[in-house]
């Protein structure tokens, strides 16, 4: 009898191990430009209206006009599974093949654009706010890449301000949110464990902070005044470059030339850590696919060597830098650190290197340093309070009994009004 106790609680609580948090997956070097995006112009991290569409498009450069597929799945705040199944938060079928797509006209590099938006005719609606994940898998039902969105209802008011920081070591490169989230029709029933905030700077989920809890509640309005729990690095402005037309120099590129693909040298950066902080206006780390002649983008941009150089000046920094590992992160890549973005250091001319193969475009980029797995982004760009950013702040709401948990609200604020 004792034995079949254990055995039981062995098996009821066994599952529970096997739950973790997903994480997105990145495409092999055939997939590019993987723009994810709802009612607007730029890729970014889609956090659309419930009912609104959403778009996903991405490059194969295989050339072999292959068939994909996606599959789109619930998840809870803390990206585990949720339990609900899948017709009860999607109207219609998923697992379909995307149906969208062209081959590229008048380039260099052959490749074939595809384009799913959601709602279609095979998948109607989702029903339900909250987390999703979209997984592209190919025709042997591999896992091609992953990406994370998020659908929200518009049910509470939520109030993003963003102030210097009040630690005084931290006031010149630090930046901190203020929320105050109210609804006037819904009552928040135990807010301090049922009410959940994301926030997100610059749509980078990388650095997210998340699960803050309400500092005060003053009848239907909960607020959160923290100091250090709810700061970001403020970071510097990202650099870019421009390259549209390729073969004449742009906003950026100080040499072009013609191989197997055209290349763009840009012009060598230096680290601005150490220099006072200067306003250049930026994206936030996005980027845009576009093209001086052509009327669809999508199929007419052209691939491009793209050739990165940071100098490391060894009377100044380059005993500290040579020694780094150095990479460059933005958007394009989904902000992304792995080899794929980092950067060879020649000691000959003190200078690090990288070149990455990128569809023609206006982009933001900057250099960032992995100490022991740590990404330090304020290394070669430097921290500064007065840098522009962009928050948004999600508030996922699970009441008494739910099943799963709610995006009630979307709050965005923006660091060119910071304030003490």
């Amino acid at each position: 009898m004792l034995l079949n106790v254990k055995q039981t609680i062995v098996f009821l609580f066994f599952p529970t191990l096997l739950i973790s948090q997903v994480k997105e997956v990145n495409p092999p070097d055939h997939i590019k430009t993987i723009a994810f995006k709802g009612n607007t112009k730029e890729s970014q991290l889609p956090i659309v209206k419930l009912g609104e569409y959403m778009v996903l498009e991405f490059d194969a450069l295989n050339g072999k006009e292959e068939d994909y597929y996606y599959k789109i799945e619930h998840f809870n705040f803390d990206w585990t599974p949720s339990i609900l199944v899948k017709s009860e938060y999607m109207d219609g079928f998923d697992n379909q093949r995307i149906r969208d797509y062209e081959n590229s006209l008048n380039t260099y590099q052959i490749y074939s654009h595809y384009k799913l938006t959601i709602p279609n005719a095979q998948t109607k609606r989702l029903k339900v706010s909250g987390n999703y994940l979209i997984s592209i898998f190919n025709d042997d039902d591999e896992l091609v890449f992953s990406r994370k969105f998020m659908i929200y209802e518009n049910k509470t008011n939520v109030g993003v301000s963003i102030k210097r920081s009040r630690d005084l070591h931290f006031i010149e490169e630090k930046q901190r949110v203020d929320i105050v989230i109210s609804s006037k029709n819904m009552p928040f029933n135990n807010p301090k464990q049922n009410v959940k905030t994301l926030i997100i700077q610059n749509n980078n989920l990388n650095t997210a902070i998340s699960n803050l809890k309400p500092q005060y509640t003053i009848g239907n309005k909960l607020i959160y005044k923290y100091d250090t729990e709810s700061s970001f690095w403020g970071g510097n402005e990202y650099l870019y470059f421009e390259n549209k037309d390729i073969r004449a120099a742009n906003i950026g590129v100080r040499q072009i030339d013609l191989k197997d693909l055209y290349h763009n040298y840009l012009f060598t950066n230096t680290e601005r850590a150490s220099k006072p902080y200067t306003y250049n206006p930026d994206i936030n780390g996005n980027y845009l696919v576009t093209h001086v002649d052509a009327d669809n983008p999508s199929i007419e941009a052209d691939y491009v060597w793209v050739h990165f150089s940071l100098l490391a000046p060894k009377n100044y920094r380059g005993d500290a830098l040579k020694n780094k590992t150095i990479h460059i992160y933005g958007n394009f890549n989904n902000y992304t650190v792995d080899e794929s973005t980092k950067m060879i250091y020649d000691e000959y001319n003190y200078v690090f290197t990288k070149q990455l193969l990128l569809k023609q475009g206006f982009y933001n980029y900057k250099y960032v340093v992995l100490n022991s797995g740590q990404l330090d982004q304020g290394a070669i760009s430097g921290n500064f309070y007065q840098t522009e950013n962009n928050y948004k702040v999600v508030v996922y709401y699970r009441d008494l009994g739910a099943r799963y948990d709610k995006i009630i609200g979307l709050g965005e604020g923006n660091s060119v009004n910071i304030s003490n």
